[in-house]
């Protein structure tokens, strides 16, 4: 598409495509009023059908406004090439230098064409078909005008009460190293952003948010210095090397102070230490919420803040465009600081091609032809297929048989449509998935029978509401206690709703809501033989279902191909291989739970008494562990074996492994290596994961496995955010989860 530029900027050499962008914006900057710079740090919601009529009055008017005079940077929640066109035009057409605007939106896990839940997609441990769920996520999105997604989000976290643990990749920074980079790399390609189908990413939430107290959404988080360095920042750090071009900053304080004005995290280690170049972004009026803290007194110290420690751009703020102009002015700000800001902004624009045509990513024949295509579809299917986890299988209930079962299928989410959309997920249409009974019934050959049961909620709840459980209404539970009688498997899909994690949905009970343990006991007193297919978005306490029930798939919020997913894994049409990223919970008190903790100075109870480290209720240990996930087949593992058991500094140690599968199912395994250093001059946890490989086998087919450890694996951060590696001794423990594993030790000298 040819694009049409404003005459002003048409003859500016910064527009000249073959100057190296650096140079081009210098050129620009020259040019640049304090205003215009302050402008290019503003970022807007959208705020009118910018195809329609101008806004007049409130501060739609004034937003309009403030595009055409050229203080506006970025815009996010405009959507659809139309739409996207309008408001670029203005920015690139009627500005004095005509700088476009980058198009930002929270496009978390998929567009239209949604893939699972992030830490559903975790627990995959398939980085390939991560990163093909994120390409499939950014081609749509760009196809609709958008270049830039708030996303991935890399917070760790042991809390399963903080609803946003939807969003990430577990508890795991190891894990979630990986899985931030296979995620940007998916969003940006290889970072040259050739392709209109690639956006620029965002990792967020910097930093700890993750650890807010209680998993109370919005609060505070009090972490010390290893956990900042050696649990929180190594997905952060490994997105910075992978050339991610935006970081968030989180809402949380660290050390009392907002992470939005944490010159700690943020220029010094993120933009100095780190060498990072692209721009910080403020999540939603982050700057503004300073002054709620209690840190900021008014809007210019707020604004002063943010800037002074490297917050670039202001989401939804509002505070950067009344304010930082005179704080410069008055030389209370720097306009050094301003300009390293714009710089950073300038540079991703330009990096993204909205210089050389700010109209690449605003093709109406393009929106239409990639936006819910077969190709996205089936990509979105293999990824929610390899989410499943199976967590129990007895009874030899599962894979059900394809024909001759009577099979009755209970559920209101069995049925439902929308709920297995899960949240975050604003730009696609309710109602599009499919649902669990859609996908069994084209399975032709057994009796399917469904019931809704009890109704899972009061009512059909929103992104923007609080979900109501139903906890009165029992209508339906004796005609699904009826058909039970007469089944041979029965089928109930329970959980959450979508819409009971994502943000500000904490929970401080993580069992099944309202009537659904009820109805659980009430259908297992009648029949026994029950697979329990759940649909969640965090970790869920299920003691009493793991104890009876004979069948449990951990399916999760599995996106729009959700029913088709869980048929074919429930009829052993896909042999499930996924494995926890979170440890669930025996029951709401042990969190924070995780498996890399560290050991105590009573750790067992030798003695026979109760002065150990110990639950005098419940067992210490979690219900599912991390990395913990069965399948239709058997592994078994040979005992680990190094080729050398002291070695210097700097050498390799090469660890093998033999698995073999014993069962009668073709499956893969994730084969699992943690390390333990066993004595430190800061205390380390008693296992950490650092490495995996996905390994396939056909019945009785055996592969040995090869892992190469180096400083890299066995090194930490200090207390002064140093990596080092420290001579000692060091478990090596290989298994199929956190704690099922076969250990040896070596030396390092």
């Amino acid at each position: 598409m040819a694009a049409i530029f404003n005459i002003n900027a048409q003859d500016k050499s910064y527009l000249d495509k073959k100057k190296p962008i650096e140079e081009r914006i210098n050129i620009l900057m020259k040019q640049m009023t304090l205003e215009e710079k302050v402008g290019q740090m503003n970022q807007y919601n959208g705020f009118w059908d910018v195809t329609g009529p101008a806004p007049t009055g409130g501060s739609a008017e004034e937003k309009y406004k403030n595009i055409k005079k050229g203080l506006v940077g970025s815009m996010l929640s405009v959507r659809g090439v139309k739409e996207v066109k309008a408001v670029q035009k203005i920015a690139v057409e009627e500005t004095r230098l005509g700088i476009p605007l980058i198009i930002g939106f929270d496009v978390i896990h998929g567009y239209k064409t949604l893939s699972p839940i992030p830490l559903a997609e975790s627990s995959s441990w398939d980085m390939k078909a991560i990163e093909k769920s994120a390409e499939v996520a950014a081609s749509e999105a760009a196809a609709s005008g958008i270049n830039w997604t708030f996303g991935p989000m890399m917070d760790i976290s042991r809390d399963a009460r903080w609803g946003r643990v939807m969003e990430g990749a577990g508890e795991d920074p190891y894990l979630g190293a990986q899985v931030a980079v296979a995620r940007v790399k998916g969003f940006q390609g290889d970072n040259t952003f050739r392709s209109p189908l690639r956006i620029a990413a965002t990792a967020k939430h910097f930093a700890a948010y993750g650890f807010v107290d209680a998993g109370l959404e919005y609060s505070a988080s009090e972490v010390n210095r290893n956990i900042l360095y050696n649990q929180v920042l190594p997905p952060f750090k490994a997105a910075v090397d992978t050339g991610i071009r935006s970081i968030m900053t989180s809402f949380n304080t660290i050390d009392g102070i907002p992470a939005t004005a944490n010159q700690m995290l943020l220029r010094e280690t993120l933009k100095n230490k780190w060498g990072f170049n692209g721009f910080v972004v403020s999540d939603w009026a982050s700057v503004r919420e300073m002054i709620y803290w209690g840190y900021s007194p008014d809007e210019k110290s707020a604004a002063k803040s943010a800037v002074e420690a490297g917050t670039d751009m202001d989401m939804e703020g509002g505070i950067f465009v009344p304010h930082l102009v005179s704080l410069v002015q008055n030389g209370q700000v720097k306009e050094s600081l301003v300009d390293d800001a714009v710089r950073r902004i300038l540079r991703v624009k330009f990096e993204l091609g909205l210089f050389d045509d700010p109209y690449r990513f605003l093709d109406e024949k393009r929106e239409k032809e990639v936006i819910g295509s077969k190709a996205n579809r089936d990509a979105v299917l293999d990824m929610a297929k390899k989410s499943i986890v199976l967590l129990k299988n007895e009874k030899q209930l599962l894979p059900l048989k394809k024909e001759g079962q009577k099979i009755l299928l209970l559920g209101d989410l069995a049925a439902s449509k929308n709920s297995p959309l899960g949240s975050w997920r604003i730009a696609s249409d309710n109602n599009t998935a499919v649902s669990v009974l859609e996908g069994m019934q084209k399975y032709k050959g057994n009796s399917l029978k469904y019931e809704k049961g009890i109704a899972l909620t009061q009512e059909e709840p929103t992104f923007l509401t609080e979900v109501q459980y139903n906890t009165t209404n029992r209508e339906g539970l004796e005609a699904a206690k009826q058909a039970a009688k007469d089944a041979d498997v029965i089928v109930m899909v329970l959980g959450e709703h979508g819409f009971s994690s994502g943000e500000a949905r904490s929970r401080t009970q993580i069992d099944l809501p309202g009537l659904q343990q009820e109805f659980l006991e009430e259908i297992y007193k009648i029949n026994p033989n029950i697979v329990l297919v759940l649909n969640n978005g965090r970790p869920l306490a299920i003691s009493w279902a793991a104890e009876h029930i004979p069948a449990i798939v951990e399916a999760w919020q599995l996106g729009t191909e959700t029913g088709n997913a869980v048929a074919q894994v429930l009829f052993g049409d896909y042999n499930p291989s996924g494995k926890l990223t979170m440890s669930f919970p025996r029951n709401v008190g042990q969190i924070p739970i995780y498996y890399n903790h560290y050991s105590t100075g009573r750790f067992t109870n030798k003695d026979g008494n109760v002065f150990w480290s110990h639950y005098s209720d419940v067992d210490k240990t979690p219900l599912y562990p991390f990395g913990y996930g069965l399948s239709y087949s058997k592994f078994e593992y040979s005992a680990p074996k190094v080729n050398k058991k002291t070695f210097a500094k700097g050498e390799k140690v090469e660890v093998t492994v033999t698995v073999k599968n014993t069962g009668i199912y073709a499956g893969k395994e994730v084969v699992q290596l943690y390390v333990k250093d066993d004595f430190a001059s800061v205390v380390r946890p008693v296992k950490e994961l650092k490495g995996f490989e996905m390994v396939d086998l056909q019945p009785n087919e055996s592969k040995t496995l090869t892992f190469s450890l180096g400083e890299k694996e066995l090194g930490f951060y200090n207390q002064d955010g140093k990596f080092v590696v420290e001579p000692g001794t060091f478990k090596i423990m290989i298994g199929g989860n956190s704690a099922d594993v076969q250990e040896l030790t070596i030396e390092l000298l």
